[in-house]
């Protein structure tokens, strides 16, 4: 039994592998009957990746694809509507594959600061360079993410619906570590409050709907992201260190849910579920939490997303998350 309605036990983290939407959505809802989520099948080509998917979305701003990557641009041009054209295939497959579907369902975009890391503007530099364009860019995603979040609860309208922020770029942002566009520098770090108040504004436009920011780089700040509105937090459990476990312990404390990536994102040996999982019973017992309160704070996930591995790897990486997540609910100790 899932204690908290919000969040299902387990769930997948965003890209599959291959280029079918049907095929997608079938596998993430026949996966996860708690909590499904949207796939994103980056091996489409340029709009079907996260930063163009993203890009997509955007309101009166537009993108297209440079030698250089992605660039902001006056108009819609086809990269733009490569990008809503897939994204609309696979609301189309979700929407076949949800009928009558009453769960958590959870959706995923690039979050503002990645986002403004990755997109360049006319100059070649990053929209990160320019306080002005980094500010237009989190208003407009702010927008596209309200009018998608709209589309998303009138194809699915008994679902509740979960949105995941990517953030990868976050670490490199608040410590300086953005690259300029001849590659010699790195832009300057951006204030943390800034950081914080820029990320509250776009986790606002749910509205009391759960937001969980997913991050597959180390040092994740757990806490920033928290005070920002994050209801969840996901994570690549591999990556924590010590000094990352009194911020995992006041999360749990504090009632932010954790989506523990503890199956890898590339084929590998999977071991038997109850080992996946081994490393958070160890860290709960160290930080001195009740073991039931796993069921309730976790979320096991892959690791990172499943763009990399092959199908039937990709499948059975998902399957072995929800078994694992049992493992969890039955045998807490």
């Amino acid at each position: 039994m899932n204690a908290n309605p919000s969040f299902g036990p387990a769930t997948g983290i965003g890209s599959l592998p291959g280029g079918d939407a049907g095929e997608a959505v079938k596998t993430s809802t026949g996966s996860f009957e708690d909590f499904p989520f949207l796939p994103e099948l980056p091996a489409r080509g340029p709009g079907a990746d996260m930063i163009g998917r993203t890009a997509g979305m955007l309101v009166d701003l537009y993108a297209r694809v440079e030698p250089s990557g992605w660039r902001i641009g006056d108009r819609p041009g086809r990269d733009t509507k490569r990008a809503r054209s897939w994204l609309g295939e696979d609301l189309d497959a979700l929407e076949e594959y949800t009928q009558g579907y009453e769960g958590p369902l959870k959706v995923q975009a690039v979050g503002p600061w990645t986002l403004a890391a990755a997109l360049e503007l006319r100059n070649g530099e990053v929209a990160l360079s320019d306080p002005g364009a980094t500010r237009d860019l989190a208003a407009s995603l702010a927008e596209g993410l309200r009018l998608h979040l709209e589309e998303v609860g009138r194809r699915a309208p008994g679902a509740r619906i979960v949105l995941q922020l990517d953030e990868p770029s976050l670490i490199a942002v608040l410590r300086g570590h953005v690259k300029t566009a001849s590659g010699y520098r790195t832009h300057r770090a951006v204030d943390r409050q800034l950081i914080e108040a820029t990320l509250r504004d776009v986790i606002g436009v749910h509205g009391d709907g759960p937001v969980v920011v997913h991050s597959c780089a180390p040092d994740v700040p757990f806490a920033l992201l928290r005070r920002a509105g994050a209801a969840a937090i996901s994570f690549d459990f591999s990556l924590l260190t010590e000094r990352d476990e009194d911020a995992i312990g006041e999360a749990v404390e504090g009632g932010t849910r954790l989506f523990v990536g503890v199956v890898p994102g590339t084929d590998s040996r999977l071991s038997d579920p109850a080992g996946s999982v081994m490393g958070v019973r160890t860290l709960w017992r160290r930080l001195g939490l009740h073991p039931g309160l796993l069921a309730e704070a976790v979320t096991v996930t892959p690791s990172c997303g499943l763009a990399g591995a092959s199908p039937a790897y990709a499948r059975e990486a998902l399957a072995h998350c929800v078994r694992a997540a049992r493992s969890l609910a039955d045998n807490p100790e």
